[in-house]
């Protein structure tokens, strides 16, 4: 019996661990975004507008970030491209802090945003280089739970450090930042896979001319990805247009329920309760889940998780009570523990090995574009519609989504004989 568990769950790397450990760290310590509107209208006295504009400038900085660091990935290596990242965040975080005039704090948002978001595919391809095929979806659900059990204690410690400050916030932000980087340095390596040239016959009778012109052909035989063959890869950029939609539907939700739950008569502490919700359910639930999931068709696992999602969302348009948004909250944090880890899980199994930073950076910017599309549409589909029409909006998308992952990952024994579907830790057709 030992035998077998040891096979069905074998140990993750070490390295693998340092990773998770320099995550929960960072995230342990996020709270200038959760909390960057309520400090530019509370604190700074702007607009809501304005707010919403530079919370708006974070995604678009995101979305550079994204590409840019899916390339240094591959190019430059996972490493540094991760190290720049944090100690850009770290700089700009307290640069924000500081900030005085409006043009500032909108230039810090917005390289904030791309200092963050360049070392998010380089933690993505880290990972698949880290951790074997098999273990992936352990892998990305322990990273995933280190995240929510971070953001999760940031939010509960922001309000106590507020009281001394706002700028207290900006400045713990930062060295948490700081000490991630510092981990990174310290305990991980370098990942990058190198590539493997192809073993040479009677390589003692080649002379000097003859092994300079055969070792500029191998380095020209290892192929190069640029980013637009990642756009011309049709197949995975399916993938990354269904989980667009499905990012539109998780980044319209911040911005909607907050009016949603105002509109319906209730409190911000109450608000603050089904915020709650999410937390707790993905920091309880997350890795029970994954377990039920990981080796589950990706095609049934993604819309399920779409599905719930999109249910959660019809189920907010008749709440009115705090019971029935936390209702609403615990389908959607359900479709959420399904749908994140598994959708991370198909990038690897879908890129090759040696662009897996570019494809990372390919769907990181999903999460990105959401962040910058949201906030700008959101207030004006409320104010010209209303909030329900919102959430219908946010259900059907997710429910077109659950229907495009069926067709996209389907089992296909036509004419060029694909083998159908894998479970959620791999694609139909990983590598």
């Amino acid at each position: 019996m030992k035998h077998l568990r040891t096979r069905r769950h074998p140990p993750l790397p070490t390295g693998f661990w340092w990773l998770w450990a320099a995550t929960l760290v960072n995230r342990f310590g996020l709270f200038v975004m959760p909390f960057l509107s309520l400090y530019l209208a509370v604190e700074r006295g702007y607009s809501a507008t304005f707010a919403g504009l530079v919370i708006s400038l974070y995604g678009l900085g995101g979305m550079a970030g994204s590409l840019i660091g899916g390339s240094l990935s591959d190019r430059w290596g996972r490493r540094p491209t991760l190290l720049t990242g944090q100690l850009g965040a770290a700089v700009f975080t307290l640069a924000l802090g500081f900030a005085q005039q409006p043009v500032a704090i909108a230039v810090c948002v917005t390289v904030l945003g791309t200092a963050l978001k360049v070392s998010q595919p380089a933690i993505g391809a880290m990972l698949a280089d880290l951790v074997p095929a098999e273990s992936r979806p352990r892998a990305y659900s322990l990273n995933y739970w280190a995240l929510n059990l971070g953001f999760s204690v940031s939010a509960l410690s922001a309000g106590t450090l507020a009281a001394f400050g706002y700028l207290t916030l900006f400045v713990v932000d930062a060295a948490t930042t700081l000490l991630c980087a510092v981990l990174v340095f310290w305990k991980i390596p370098e990942t990058r896979p190198r590539p493997q040239p192809r073993p040479t016959k009677h390589r003692t009778e080649v002379p000097a001319e003859s092994r300079t012109e055969e070792a500029s052909t191998k380095a020209a035989a290892v192929p190069r990805v640029s980013p637009a063959a990642v756009l011309r890869d049709r197949r995975f950029m399916c993938l990354v247009g269904l989980n667009l939609l499905v990012v539109t539907v998780f980044t319209q939700r911040h911005m909607a329920l907050p009016l949603s739950i105002a509109e319906s008569g209730l409190s911000t502490a109450q608000y603050g309760i089904v915020a709650g919700v999410n937390g707790v359910m993905i920091v309880t639930l997350q890795l029970a889940v994954t377990r039920l999931t990981q080796h589950r068709p990706a095609a049934r696992v993604l819309a399920a998780g779409a599905l719930l999602v999109a249910l959660s969302s019809a189920l907010n348009a008749q709440a009115e009570t705090v019971l029935l948004y936390c209702c609403a909250a615990v389908v959607y944090s359900l479709g959420e523990i399904v749908y994140v880890p598994t959708s991370e899980a198909q990038v690897p199994a879908m890129a090759p090995e040696h662009a897996r930073g570019r494809y990372e950076g390919v769907m990181v910017l999903t999460w990105a574009l959401g962040g910058f599309v949201a906030p700008l549409t959101s207030g004006l589909v409320i104010d010209t519609y209303g909030t329900d029409a919102l959430w219908a909006g946010c259900a059907v998308t997710g429910a077109i989504a659950a229907a495009g992952y069926v067709v996209l990952l389907r089992p296909r024994h036509g004419k060029d004989g694909a083998p159908p579907p894998a479970p959620a830790h791999q694609s139909a057709q990983a590598p």
